[in-house]
């Protein structure tokens, strides 16, 4: 079906075909022929489907007719400052035509710019959950206000502990029946579902199965390869397949800190992309890929989650996510908008149960490549001393350092305790 067909304020479906969008996906089909209605829906779907469009249409068109159900301020409250900037970006794009005021209100950056924007008002406030529990809670941000909710990525919220402030926030809301309340979700766990039973207004629930991403739009491969030997596989897929783009995921910073400078020392253009860096670094790292600065982005999946890269052709699993929904994630960050695109896993000792579980979760056995000897490249960082992550000192306490530690030292002493001493030691054990 196409926008077109939709009855959409033409100033809107102006914006939508300067945006080149002309058939919608699944997603937008079955979310838009309920959510334009006015109904509440809870949407299980895969990133990279065309949910944001989805919402951001819903929000525009219904604010457009000025058929709000009670208050006209929409709320987007989505789990990291990356995917805020995202979602902004593509709603300003679809109110080129209108004159809507959007604005992003996240943490990592000071205040003054974000409560300038809650001062002239906002019609479209854009959220990390921190953020807009602090701004409610000094009164700036009227919850009261909100006449349409949206919850995006609600199971990544909820994995990333933010269910008590997704929760706070709701409550100080106007009851459910006085808005309209869309919740989307990759997967609708536990957490999702309590908050669609007790916010929500009889939402209706919509599915699009993971399979139908990964299977019909993008080539899968599995290599199975000794851990020791994974950077010089890697590294000879990448010189065969010479892709212009790659997105590498990895588990920890500290492997993506390592995989990259790896990477630079065998001649590739990379950076890295983690959740402990500063919020200006990493927005200017983001702009860089995406504008070709650089060929490959190593990243974890709190860095990567809801990223939006046109055209990257490349996604490689250095390391298999630890959680199965994670692979669906990952390598949708390819062959978005009708593109194909290329996933690659490198599998080593101790992992069959993770491509088990993967594999059940998509409905498919991922096709398994010979790890030919030719394949293997020289890795020219063998042997070399790669600095650590500056960062990573942050996290620790210094030897020697620390409440704990001299209270330790003091048991062992056979000294007693002072009783703030015992106090505090029984908290923090």
């Amino acid at each position: 079906m196409k926008f077109k067909e939709l009855d959409l304020r033409p100033r809107l479906l102006q914006a939508i075909t300067d945006r080149g969008y002309q058939d919608m996906t699944a997603v937008q089909e079955l979310t838009l022929a309920e959510s334009l209605q006015g109904r509440d829906v809870t949407v299980q779907s895969q990133t990279g489907t065309g949910k944001t469009a989805a919402f951001l249409i819903t929000l525009l068109e219904r604010m457009l007719r000025n058929d709000t159900p009670q208050n006209k301020m929409a709320l987007v409250i989505v789990p990291t400052r990356e995917l805020v900037v995202q979602i902004e970006k593509e709603a300003l794009l679809l109110n080129y035509h209108t004159d809507f005021r959007i604005g992003s209100l996240y943490g990592g950056v000071g205040y003054a710019t974000q409560e300038a924007l809650l001062r002239k008002g906002l019609d479209i406030a854009i959220g990390t959950p921190g953020r807009l529990l602090d701004f409610s809670q000094q009164g700036r941000l009227k919850l009261k206000d909100i006449g349409f909710l949206v919850i995006d990525e609600a199971d990544r919220l909820f994995d990333m502990g933010f269910l008590p402030d997704i929760t706070r926030l709701l409550e100080r809301m106007s009851p459910r029946h006085t808005r309209q309340n869309m919740l989307f979700s990759a997967t609708l766990n536990r957490a999702a579902q309590r908050i669609s039973d007790e916010f929500l207004n009889r939402p209706v629930a919509i599915t699009v199965t993971p399979e139908q991403m990964t299977v019909d739009t993008i080539q899968q491969e599995l290599y199975q390869v000794k851990s020791h030997l994974k950077m010089n596989l890697m590294l000879g897929i990448l010189e065969t397949e010479a892709p212009r783009t790659v997105l590498i995921f990895t588990n920890t910073r500290h492997a993506a800190f390592h995989v990259s400078k790896k990477l630079q020392i065998n001649g590739h253009s990379s950076r890295h992309l983690t959740g402990d860096l500063p919020q200006s670094k990493r927005e200017q790292i983001m702009n860089d890929f995406k504008a070709g600065k650089f060929a490959i982005l190593v990243a974890t999946d709190v860095a990567a989650r809801g990223l939006q890269i046109d055209g990257l052709e490349m996604v490689i699993n250095y390391d298999l996510p630890l959680e199965y929904e994670n692979y669906v994630h990952r390598i949708g960050r390819t062959a978005r908008a009708g593109n194909t695109g290329k996933a690659v896993s490198l599998a080593s000792e101790g992992t069959i149960r993770q491509i088990w579980d993967i594999e059940s979760f998509i409905g498919m056995k991922i096709p398994v490549r010979p790890t030919e000897f030719e394949l293997y490249a020289t890795d020219k960082s063998e042997g070399s001393r790669i600095e650590r992550d500056p960062r990573s000192f942050a996290s620790k306490p210094r030897r020697g350092g620390g409440p704990e530690t001299k209270q330790r030292r003091k048991k062992r002493s056979g000294k007693p305790l002072s009783a703030r001493s015992r106090t505090s030691h029984q908290v923090s054990t």
